[in-house]
């Protein structure tokens, strides 16, 4: 694999939290796949003899959102597809683009790190801006999107929030991969949303970080040193045994494979683990964050 690099006008953020949409539509890098799969959905549809009407009913989904998946103007959840190739006899050519048309719910520029995500045995990342993806709340998703300039439109945050979701399977996945989170103490005092919102988001902490395969560290403001001044970035761990680093800055996001530069971001990440508290320790800050809210 080699270096993969994503630039894209106007502003965006860490963690994924900008997208390109316009007027609703999908992003540029995603609408192929979309309308490959709408085109498909409705001819299969049409040889099956049904109106949209009468699909809908047959799946539970209304003739308009049918309409949006044959325009390639919403990306259709993996349970629809499942039940559209298996109500419309399509012998699973629906359900092969199943992966491809998933990877159009995310920001073209985080498509990448989603799929190393979804591979990994591992994974290693600071946060210093919002919580990780990973761990957040879907209410503290929702205002993160919501967050966004230019505005995203309502459907878009929706499906924005679902795919962020969605990445938390993570935890149920078997072999279940070991994540390690260390988060800049000033993320857990952003209220993001709101007080409540934070709170909710401080408890899914406690119970995420009781899990057997994570550990989350809270790197104190307090510290006279953070090796993490540069930004948020991840480390995973693939299947072959190799390391790769995926790192946002603003507009642009990249993949790393050369071993120099990862190695770089290694030993910062293990320096950060020395600065920060041991996961025990943030666990019980955690704990006296919520008892001071």
């Amino acid at each position: 694999m080699s270096d993969v690099v994503r630039e894209f006008d106007g502003d965006a953020a860490p963690d994924e939290i900008a997208g390109a949409e316009v007027c609703g539509s999908p992003e540029a890098g995603s609408s192929g796949i979309l309308r490959v799969f709408g085109r498909q959905l409705k001819r299969f549809r049409l040889r099956a003899g049904c109106e949209r009407a009468e699909f809908g009913a047959r799946t539970g989904y209304s003739p308009s959102t049918i309409a949006a998946y044959e325009q390639g103007r919403r990306v259709p959840p993996p349970r629809f597809i499942d039940l559209a190739d298996e109500a419309l006899d399509a012998g699973g050519v629906l359900q092969e683009m199943k992966e491809e048309v998933a990877r159009a719910q995310y920001p073209a520029f985080f498509r990448d790190a989603a799929r190393l995500e979804a591979e990994a045995e591992g994974l290693l990342a600071y946060d210093a801006q919002v919580f990780n993806g990973l761990l957040q709340t879907e209410d503290y998703a929702r205002a993160v999107f919501r967050m966004m300039r230019p505005p995203l439109q309502d459907g878009i945050v929706e499906q924005r929030v679902a795919a962020r979701l969605a990445r938390q399977e993570i935890y149920t996945r078997r072999p279940t991969p070991l994540t390690t989170f260390i988060i800049d103490e000033s993320v857990l005092r952003r209220p993001i949303g709101g007080y409540d919102v934070l709170r909710g988001q401080l408890e899914q902490i406690l119970i995420i970080g009781q899990k057997r395969t994570v550990e989350i560290q809270v790197l104190p403001l307090g510290r006279e040193e953070n090796a993490g001044l540069a930004g948020p970035f991840t480390l995973f761990d693939t299947r072959e045994g190799r390391r790769v680093a995926y790192v946002e800055v603003q507009n642009v996001s990249q993949v790393h494979t050369e071993r120099h530069l990862v190695r770089g971001l290694e030993v910062k990440y293990g320096t950060l683990r020395a600065q920060a508290l041991t996961p025990q320790e943030s666990l019980a800050y955690v704990e006296e964050l919520l008892r001071e809210s």
